[in-house]
Formats: structure tokens, C-alpha cells, sequence
């Protein structure tokens, strides 16, 4: 089983490892790390469940799991073989990606990094360029995945919390000390974009034509009321924290990534019923959770 896509999916794989570690003896279960590749072993089962950090599926300057915070955002919108390697034996393959294509506009870069000077670099609109990466990312599953051994899933959005107007706190008031769920029926909320949804539902749709199923997880409804099940200020700080974030920490609180246990163990819960109800040969349109 392989988790492939950004630190929000990777909080899942974290949820899936925990969920499988604590029923295994230590002596039978493994970690390793390998650059953007992460691997818990069951070793009495041969089996692994590992997670590929490629926050936008498709190549990027933003690839190194470490060193990868960059406002100047550039992908490579027609190159995914470098990441794709990793993944291409799974029994079990398991994407996302949302987050870090929130902002208008993103440059896309066609040709190459290491030869930027014969290559050609656009600024592209977010929703446009967003489905450029997922049809190659869809070209390349059809192509490469045998649909008869490997099962695919698609987790949609995960909603974001920044915003307390939306919920009936003052302007600027954030996911911070929030203690209760939102208790609105239907709620949404501006930290997803429904636009987006589409997109992905329209390409794994497409993809279905080409005898490709990648089953859509809907997530987003059911997240969107956790406004309290965020990390806030409880969360490791990459760079030291300012006096002035010190002093107003709804300023540091982080409202996108999620405490667990939490929210994405009931993710993986989901997960877990549509392998158990589906068989990789299966050409069935599975129902979507709404």
C-alpha cells in the first residue's frame, strides 16, 4: 500500500502505520526513510505500507521532502516518471492532491529544470494547469498500472479552517482555541474548492472510458465540520517563532493538518470499507461517499 501526494496524505499514512502498528509486536513491524519515500514494514506479513511525498503528483521545484516551502511555485505539468517509479508495484495506490495548488496562477514549466534556457515556462491559471497534471498523471496509470493486481483511490479535498466568520466567530479569528465541531447542516466553508472537485471527478470519470478505476474518496463534507481537530499552535515549528506570533497565536495556528488520532483515522476507516467491498478487476462504478 502506497500513499502518494502532500503532508495532509501523509497524515493519513501516519493514521494507517498507527492503526496497523498497534496490533503488531514491535519486533515484527519496521520504519525506514529513504528521501521522499517512507516505509513501515509488517514483517510478518510481508507486507509495507509507505508514503511518497509528490505534493502536486506531477514533477516540481517544490519535491524535496525537506526543503520544499517555496511561495515561487513551478511544475513540470508533462513529467511524473521520477516519481512514478517508486509507486509502480503497489497493490494498493492511494492520492491526493489540493493543497499546494491553492493561488491563482501557477508557472508551468515545459522541458526541463536542469535546462531551463531551451524549455518553456507559462503562467497558467490554477484550474487549468491543475488538470494538465492530473491527465498526466491519468496517462500514466493507464499505461503503466495493471488494473487486474492494483486497486486506486483518490482522497478528495481536506478542508481548511482559517476563517472564523464562517462560522459565526469575528473577522480573523481562526481554528484556534475552537473546542466544538460546527453543528451546521451542509456547511461548507471557502478553505475547498468545489471547482476542483469537479476537475478530478471529471478526469477519473474520463479515465473509466479507458478501463482505468480510480475510486473518488469523498472526504471533504464530513471534515468540514472539525474545525476543533486541528494541531493549532500544538504543532512542530520548521523556523523559530517571531515575538509577534508569539504574542497573538492565532497568527502561528495551524488550521490545514489535523491532531491524531483524529479526523484521518476516520478517513482511513472509509478507506478501508471501499478495498474491502472492491476487487481490482471490478469495472463497477462504486458509490461515492456524499
Amino acid at each position: 500500500m502506497v500513499f502518494v501526494g502532500d503532508s495532509l496524505n501523509r497524515g493519513q499514512w501516519i493514521s494507517m502505520v498507527c492503526l496497523v502498528g498497534s496490533v503488531l509486536p514491535p519486533a515484527l513491524q519496521s520504519m525506514q526513510s529513504n528521501g521522499s519515500l517512507m516505509i513501515f514494514n509488517a514483517i510478518e506479513y510481508n507486507a509495507s505500507i509507505e508514503f511518497y511525498w509528490a505534493p502536486l503528483l506531477v514533477e516540481s521545484n517544490s519535491d524535496d521532502p525537506v526543503n520544499h516551502r517555496l511561495p515561487d511555485r513551478i511544475v513540470r505539468v508533462k513529467a511524473i516518471e521520477k516519481h512514478a517509479r517508486h509507486w509502480a508495484e503497489a497493490h494498493i495506490l492511494i492520492f491526493n492532491t489540493y493543497l499546494w495548488w491553492r493561488r491563482p496562477r501557477i508557472k508551468a514549466l515545459f522541458g526541463s529544470f536542469e535546462d531551463e534556457e531551451n524549455s518553456n515556462l507559462k503562467i497558467v491559471k490554477m484550474r487549468r494547469v491543475y488538470e494538465m497534471a492530473l491527465r498526466t498523471w491519468s496517462d500514466w496509470l493507464e499505461i503503466n498500472i495493471n488494473p487486474n493486481k492494483t486497486q486506486m483511490f483518490f482522497m478528495s479535498m481536506s478542508p481548511i479552517h482559517d476563517r472564523g466568520e464562517e462560522w459565526g466567530r469575528a473577522k480573523g479569528q481562526n481554528c484556534y482555541s475552537e473546542t466544538d465541531q460546527i453543528t451546521r447542516a451542509g456547511y461548507k466553508g471557502n478553505g475547498t474548492d468545489p471547482k476542483m472537485m469537479k476537475i478530478v471527478e471529471t478526469v477519473l470519470n474520463d479515465s473509466k472510458t479507458r478501463g482505468l478505476n480510480v475510486q473518488m474518496i469523498n472526504i471533504t463534507q464530513l471534515s468540514e465540520y472539525r474545525k476543533e481537530a486541528h494541531p493549532s499552535i500544538y504543532r512542530k515549528q520548521w523556523e523559530p517563532l517571531k515575538e509577534d506570533h508569539i504574542s497573538n497565536p492565532s497568527s502561528y495556528a495551524d488550521c490545514i493538518h489535523w491532531c491524531l488520532p483524529g479526523v484521518p483515522d476516520v478517513w482511513n476507516e472509509l478507506l478501508y470499507a471501499f478495498i474491502s467491498q472492491t476487487t481490482p478487476h471490478s469495472n463497477q462504478n462504486s458509490k461515492q461517499f456524499r
